[in-house]
């Protein structure tokens, strides 16, 4: 609420500054007053939501949330033909983007959460993790110091421990199940949790999963006709950098386990070699020499991948999504690593959890570490979580993290 209104004093202020304020512009300034205090209160509330577990880090959910909250309240104010003043509006977006970054970073250091684990299997790590400090627990102690308490309620509790945890619940202290916890905290859903819980609790939601498709594609037409003639460029900068066609096509594993043909711009030699390529040539290597001086520069900012618009078009892929690997390296995966298959349980997409948290990868162990992710994803396929990867995916882009 208080950084809502500060928000909003800011944009009015700098209005003022700028080009003072004649009577005809009351009304203007007035309807972007409240539709800027509205979207900034949306943005919080998103932003809540996407951060409801720990281990979600808070930053990356501000641009994205507070985005969509002032464009639903944009296409509002447009469908209704209110005249507002455009200068408030975006000012106060960018007001409330930069108050919320500075709250966050102000008491960054301050929000570690003390977690009293009381019931734990034995001999098992607790990740570490620089927001939350375990604390070992004793049943002849209390939580005064803890934030929160982790259980593992897959271990039997007496009745002391039973106790304590309802004393805890009615002093107000939130109780986590230990897994679920550890879940949140390192982005991964392990291969042995799938065995425990059975296919039934990563099924993800059927009405989202509707939602998602239809909104991809629209956003895909609408997005593709201004990008056409930096597609072109791009395109011809391949041509001129190296022999060989535009753009690579490859089948890959999809939706429900069925093959596509997947398009991207070609980032490596072109090969003209009749064999048909093996496993190790379907893999990209660190510093590998078939990749082309234009394409480093495609694969580190992800241009390359903007070719896959065709795919969500086409219904195949969706924007967010685990991402398809080659229809050959698919099997092999298949063969060597349990529940594998069940990824294509979702569209793969152009950007994924496990490429925002990982990288790419090739061998078998660091594919499972992928797959985990990729379950993660499903388990929680949510809009909360979609914005969150939309947000490391732009940070990727800057970074070039996991390029190859």
């Amino acid at each position: 609420m208080t950084i809502s209104l500060l928000a909003v004093l800011v944009a009015i202020l700098l209005r003022i500054v700028i080009f003072g304020m004649p009577e005809a512009s009351l009304l203007q300034v007035g309807y972007a007053c409240l539709a800027a205090f509205a979207s900034s209160l949306i943005g919080v509330l998103l932003i809540e939501n996407v951060n409801r577990y720990p281990g979600v880090e808070r930053a990356s959910a501000i641009v994205p949330s507070f985005a969509l909250a002032y464009g639903l309240i944009a296409i509002g104010l447009l469908m209704f033909k209110l005249d507002y003043s455009r200068f408030v509006l975006i000012g106060s977006f960018v007001a409330v983007v930069l108050l919320s970054y500075l709250e966050h970073f102000r008491y960054k250091d301050e929000l570690v959460l003390r977690i009293s684990v009381l019931a734990q299997p034995d001999g098992a790590a607790l990740p570490q993790i620089p927001s939350i400090e375990w604390l070992k627990h004793s049943d002849h102690a209390g939580f005064d110091h803890a934030d929160a308490i982790a259980v593992d309620f897959r271990l039997p509790l007496s009745d002391r421990q039973s106790e304590m945890l309802a004393d805890a619940a009615l002093a107000g202290i939130p109780v986590y199940n230990l897994r679920h916890l550890i879940e949140s905290v390192t982005g991964e859903v392990t291969l042995e949790h799938i065995s425990e819980t059975a296919y039934g609790s990563l099924t993800p939601s059927p009405v989202y999963q509707t939602i998602k498709h239809v909104l991809d594609r629209l956003i895909a037409l609408v997005v593709l006709i201004p990008l056409l003639p930096f597609l072109l460029l791009a395109g011809i900068a391949i041509k001129l950098d190296s022999p060989g066609p535009m753009i690579f096509r490859q089948s890959r594993m999809g939706y429900r386990a069925r093959p596509f043909t997947v398009y991207k711009f070609r980032t490596m030699q072109h090969c003209t070699a009749p064999t048909p390529a093996g496993l190790d040539d379907l893999v990209t290597k660190d510093a590998d020499a078939r990749v082309t001086r234009i394409g480093r520069i495609f694969r580190r900012t992800r241009v390359d991948e903007l070719p896959q618009i065709v795919n969500i078009l086409l219904g195949q892929m969706s924007w967010i999504g685990p991402r398809p690997e080659a229809e050959k390296l698919s099997r092999w995966y298949e063969q060597e690593i349990p529940y594998y298959r069940y990824r294509h349980v979702v569209r793969p997409g152009i950007s994924g959890w496990a490429q925002t948290v990982q990288g790419h990868v090739a061998d078998v162990d660091s594919v499972s570490t992928k797959l985990n992710h990729d379950f993660f994803y499903i388990k929680n396929f949510s809009l909360w979580l979609d914005l969150l990867i939309l947000a490391k995916t732009l940070r990727v882009m800057i970074s070039g993290f996991g390029s190859k």
